[in-house]
């Protein structure tokens, strides 16, 4: 018998930042506790062609995958909760989808006919939904954007249209909504996940389980009234309550009967679900041990969503030592040389994570020299080893006008540059740069190799001698001043394998001093803690037992 992909479409309804990248990311997980392969996939409705030039204030980070795509951060969700491997067929959005279609209209391969939304932009995103089929006995597919909202309409007929041609047991529709409850009149209301639910029966989809976002438990009468109202089981109603911490949620969703519901629903026959991992973690996370503070320094901390593979790295590196990681977000805008100490006073850790653009550049550097000075363990990511680089040749090497071509195009001493020509391995090709190359075209994006120097922090962490990480960076470090640095006293601790590319720096006299080229944080899960943030947060407990 051939095999049968099985497809969960979650969609959302009444407001946006309900959490459908985690509710995906969760039946995930539980679906692959119980033996089954699983894949997903987000289908973003905005007009850009990816997030990769969208201000993170505008969307969040932008989570890249080991082949380079720039990707909406729910991806990231996905990958920090399951094994699936995700890259460009995992994320699609309007953009890239009227791209591709009026690609194939100027080709001419739609004979001169005339060209719509149906069913040409749905016949579309149906071929992409079934790109990632293969190998894979689940697709789950999250809709960004509500329910109501224009620019969903096409994603949301064209799912509509794959049950139809699927089959109605091989395809499932999950709608998360919100049941607030309002205090004035001391109940919760079920009101708006009417209405969601009527606004998406409007356009021709029942929902098979509905997901009820709440601040509580919701009684079997609450259950049963949004049953009746929406046409579900009650069964089919899960509640998912607020929690501590986002890795509850899966086991949150088992207690509530979600993937029982599913597979059910499905026509599906799997294993036990194996979901001891996920309670030895959750365990773990509830009682930790101690605590460290660390000073993330950058522009984006107003909005968390900016930092949310780093945040969570960060978590995972304070799980791996038995730590809770208290943030103290500082703007790098605000920090002088006279202030750093009043403003990261009280951190046990420093990390400059990465960025683009100018604003708040100086006061990254006074952060570095501050961490440099006072012995404090420093972490810098991407633009955080640009902004130590710089700092080391100015205030130890003596190269007073060491700058980055990104800030000061005209510096006498470019110790960070736009490489003009460099050898791209996954290419296996000579890419050229230029400061006029398309914004989206001039990244280095993805995984790329490391090799790693013996008797250094970054050796010690991973403990191997070959490394991958995922870059997403236009600027590198000017190879020219490489002797004066190491003369000086900086380690240059990996390289790309040919040596062209510096990838890692250190400094040794420190008790814990690392800029990497690459975001770590990328690769990052709960139970497989990435070996830098590991490293980092152990040096930073270790900085506050030697201080006390």
């Amino acid at each position: 018998m051939a095999h049968q992909t099985k497809y969960i479409f979650v969609t959302g309804g009444v407001l946006s930042s309900l959490g459908k990248g985690l509710a995906s990311a969760s039946i995930a997980a539980l679906l692959e506790s119980r033996g089954l392969r699983v894949t997903l996939q987000k289908l973003d409705p905005y007009i850009n062609v990816d997030p990769g030039t969208m201000n993170p204030f505008q969307h969040g980070e932008v989570f890249v995958t080991d082949d380079g795509t720039e990707t909406d951060l729910d991806i990231g969700h996905y990958e920090r909760f399951t094994s699936a491997h995700l890259g460009k067929n995992n994320n699609f959005t309007t953009g890239k989808i009227y791209h591709s279609v009026i690609t194939k209209e100027r080709r001419g391969d739609y004979l001169g006919g005339t060209v719509q939304v149906i069913p040409h932009i749905t016949d579309e995103i149906k071929a992409c939904i079934k790109c990632i089929e293969h190998d894979a006995d689940v697709v789950i597919v999250e809709i960004g954007g509500t329910i109501g909202d224009i620019e969903s309409l096409p994603f949301l007929e064209a799912i509509r249209q794959f049950r139809l041609e699927a089959g109605k047991e091989n395809v499932l529709y999950v709608h998360l909504t919100l049941v607030p409850y309002i205090g004035t009149a001391g109940e919760v209301k079920t009101k708006p996940t009417q209405h969601s639910v009527k606004e998406l029966r409007s356009i021709g989809i029942q929902p098979n389980i509905l997901i009820c976002r709440t601040d509580r438990s919701l009684d079997n009468d609450i259950k049963r009234k949004i049953a009746l109202f929406c046409n579900v089981g009650i069964d089919e109603v899960i509640t998912a309550k607020d929690t501590k911490n986002i890795y509850e949620v899966p086991l949150n969703f088992h207690d509530e009967g979600l993937d029982n519901k599913i597979v059910e629903l499905l026509f599906m026959w799997t294993g036990a679900p194996q979901l001891q991992p996920w309670k030895d973690l959750v365990k773990k996370v509830n009682h930790l041990s101690s605590s460290v503070t660390i000073a993330v320094v950058g522009k984006y901390t107003d909005l968390k969503e900016s930092y949310k593979s780093l945040n969570e790295a960060l978590f995972h590196g304070g799980v791996a030592n038995d730590c809770k990681v208290l943030l103290k977000y500082v703007d790098s805008e605000n920090v002088t040389e006279e202030n750093a100490h009043e403003m990261i006073d009280g951190a046990d850790g420093i990390l400059v994570p990465g960025g683009f653009g100018n604003r708040g550049v100086f006061g990254k550097i006074c952060t570095v020299q501050y961490a440099r000075t006072e012995k404090i363990p420093f972490f810098g990511i991407c633009l955080g080893m640009h902004v130590a680089v710089i700092e080391f040749a100015r205030n130890v090497a003596g190269i007073e006008h060491a700058h980055s071509t990104e800030f000061d195009p005209n510096t006498p001493d470019p110790i960070i540059y736009l490489m003009r020509e460099w050898y791209d391995e996954k290419t296996k090709t000579i890419q050229k740069r230029t400061s006029l190359s398309e914004k989206g075209g001039t990244m280095r994006l993805g995984a790329y190799s490391c090799k790693l120097i013996p008797d250094t922090f970054a050796h010690k962490a991973y403990d191997t001698d070959m490394i991958s990480e995922r870059h997403r960076h236009r600027y590198e470090f000017n190879k020219n001043y490489q002797k004066k640095l190491q003369d000086c006293g900086m380690v240059i601790s990996g390289t790309s394998p040919d040596e062209a590319l510096v990838e890692i720096v250190e400094i040794p006299d420190h008790p814990w001093f690392l800029g990497c080229q690459f975001h770590p944080e990328f690769k990052s899960k709960p139970m497989q803690p990435h070996p830098l943030f590991r490293n980092f947060i152990a040096s930073a407990l270790q900085y506050q037992t030697d201080k006390a």
